[in-house]
């Protein structure tokens, strides 16, 4: 879930000192205001993703390997010299859970002093559920109504995964988002009712409508939920921190 704003060129528990060796880096964003809700970040996009999403931008993420990675020793100097300028570092991706190594590289973040955050679709609910004291806010991306994962990612079986990491994370207590992007031939108004219905009975606050763009051409592809003033009316009602965001601030795809 790279942002869409940013470019890639541009511990409580014990802690590995070279934790960020222990993952494979498709990217890093030194500085944003938008990934981390109200905190000064770093992204650190990580490479590699099981999901098959019709809108994704970031094409060269989804392989398990690259030759354009970069070495985990780079961005942990990379975020020592960035102390006391960064509140925050942000595992996106890409799909972060793929990656074994995420724990250790989380473990080494918070060893230098910095808040962690992550943009996740939840797929691994066994991996996921190791982060609960590791991590500090979840952007939480929902593709489709649970029951109905495969037409968006073209796995199936990723919307049962993806709900039980939900009702995880909706227990842990800590800050959370949930993104929903809108291809609009597949999530359409009543899908977007149905998402809200399920994570608005778990607890959530913070729901956000997401446009894309056509990965062919670049355009923005609207969709029948950004015209829908009912719709946007009852989820402002549901969620205290509604928001929408169109195509040229969208975060995550």
């Amino acid at each position: 879930m790279k942002s869409a704003s940013t470019s890639r060129n541009a511990g409580r528990l014990a802690v590995l000192p070279d934790g960020l060796s222990a993952i494979r880096v498709g990217g890093f964003q030194p500085f944003t205001t938008l990934d981390y809700p109200g905190q000064m970040a770093a992204v650190v996009f990580l490479q590699g993703c099981p999901l098959r999403c019709v809108y994704c931008h970031n094409p060269d993420l989804l392989p398990v390997r690259a030759d354009t990675e970069i070495d985990g020793r780079e961005i942990a100097a990379r975020l020592k010299e960035r102390r006391g300028l960064l509140q925050a570092v942000v595992f996106s991706g890409g799909e972060p859970l793929v990656q074994s190594g995420l724990a250790a590289a989380m473990d080494h973040v918070r060893s230098l002093g910095f808040k962690v955050g992550l943009h996740t679709s939840g797929i691994s609910p066994d991996r996921f559920q190791r982060l609960r004291d590791r991590v500090d806010w979840v952007g939480f991306d929902i593709k489709a109504p649970f029951s109905g994962y495969g037409g968006v990612t073209g796995v199936s079986q990723a919307g049962r995964r993806a709900e039980a990491s939900f009702a995880m994370l909706a227990a842990w207590g800590i800050p959370y988002e949930v993104r929903v992007t809108i291809w609009p031939s597949l999530i359409d108004c009543e899908a977007v009712r149905q998402i809200a219905t399920e994570v608005h009975r778990l607890g959530c606050k913070d729901f956000a409508l997401q446009e894309c763009r056509d990965p062919a051409t670049g355009e923005a592809m609207g969709g029948a939920a950004f015209l829908d003033d009912d719709l946007q009316a009852d989820l402002a009602q549901r969620f205290p921190g509604f928001a929408v965001r169109r195509a040229s601030h969208a975060r995550a795809a």
